[in-house]
């Protein structure tokens, strides 16, 4: 799969560029006694661990479906990208250790024009390291590999502010160290806590992206015969595993073999442009004549309520006298229940010859 032949050619790329820093920084931080620039080097050596993480978990991720996974193995690369984050955290506490032992009892350094040509190297190559690792991310819809390049990234920010140091210290014998390795610890601590939060709404299920949900309700929409496009679900499976479901408003007139038709040609557009299985519900409208009075008059009531996002599936079976709609209510409204109820009784104030069966909609896509 090239996506995957991606991920693990950036990752592979990553891990020799990073190996090659440890080395230098390792070396020069040694030689200088400078804990900023170890802990730098701990801090690539962190992202080699990363950038092999990445590597198993895509491998992983890419196992064939089975029996008690149908939908594939795809989630693997969250819990990856939670241990990439672990680490890094890990590297982050044990750096503030040792950079509050410097403060308490400093040492002298002795950079020398080499050691810092050596440094701004480094700086150089973490920064444009960062950028590709995100750019491929980003391309491949990989958290792990963005997460990586973001790391590298800031990496490049907390390498410049150590060379910053390290200038200071050989022009004017300032030693700051300690407190440079402690902001340095903060950064990587902030990193780590930044890709939890991320790997952890994906696990969750976090709304769909927005951009995604329009463009796939304005290819359904492209067909003649739908008249609205409703109830939009994404359920994410992995970064490159999505299914979904949705309900489009058709000609009450319609007959099965027309809809079976319809909904068929959908799906396959839908799966050949956006690689998206899709499930597709029904919604009848017969909302002209009699019953459109009904429907006026729902929609006169719901324009009161600022709380109340849409009405959908608008139907009225007369022959067991019964009103079906869709409600989607803000997710902030305090009480759905209560809205639902008054807008039943002002109906049936006015039409009591029917029953009202409601169904209230999460807020689930954007409108």
């Amino acid at each position: 799969m090239e996506r995957n032949k991606k991920i693990v050619k950036t990752s592979i790329l990553g891990i020799i560029a990073n190996i090659v820093l440890v080395a230098f920084k390792a070396t020069i931080g040694l030689l200088v006694n400078s804990i900023a620039i170890v802990i730098d080097a701990v801090n690539n050596l962190t992202d080699v661990l990363s950038s092999v993480i990445t590597i198993i978990g895509t491998k992983l991720a890419n196992k064939a479906p089975d029996k008690k996974h149908p939908y594939g193995h795809g989630r693997i690369e969250y819990f990856t990208s939670i241990i990439i984050a672990g680490i890094i955290l890990f590297a982050g506490l044990m750096a503030i250790k040792e950079s509050v032992e410097k403060i308490i009892k400093p040492a002298e350094t002795d950079y020398s024009i080499i050691s810092l040509f050596i440094v701004a190297v480094a700086v150089l190559v973490k920064f444009f390291l960062g950028k590709y690792v995100k750019k491929v991310g980003y391309a491949v819809n990989s958290q792990s590999l963005v997460g990586s390049g973001q790391d590298a990234l800031m990496d490049s920010v907390v390498s410049f502010a150590t060379l910053i140091s390290g200038i200071l210290n050989y022009m004017l014998k300032w030693n700051l160290e300690g407190y440079l390795g402690i902001i340095i610890s903060l950064f990587i601590i902030k990193t780590a806590f930044e890709m939890i939060r991320e790997s952890a709404n994906s696990m969750l299920g976090q709304r769909a992206d927005g951009e995604l949900s329009k463009k796939i309700k304005e290819a359904v929409s492209e067909f003649d015969e739908v008249q609205g496009v409703y109830d939009l679900n994404l359920h994410n499976y992995g970064p490159s595993n999505t299914v979904a479901s949705l309900h489009i408003q058709v000609r009450n007139d319609m007959n099965a073999g027309e809809i079976h038709i319809l909904t068929r040609e959908i799906a396959y557009t839908i799966y050949e442009k956006f690689g998206i299985a899709v499930t597709i519900g029904i919604y009848a409208a017969n909302d002209k004549g009699e019953f459109g009075l009904i429907k006026q008059e729902l929609e006169k009531i719901v324009s009161e309520y600022e709380e109340i996002l849409q009405i959908h599936g608008f139907y009225v079976d007369k022959e067991k006298s019964n009103v079906f709609f869709d409600l989607i209510i803000d997710f902030d409204a305090k009480d759905k229940k209560m809205i639902e109820g008054e807008i039943v009784g002002r109906l049936k104030n006015k039409f009591p010859e029917y029953n009202y069966n409601v169904i209230l909609d999460p807020d689930v896509t954007d409108i």
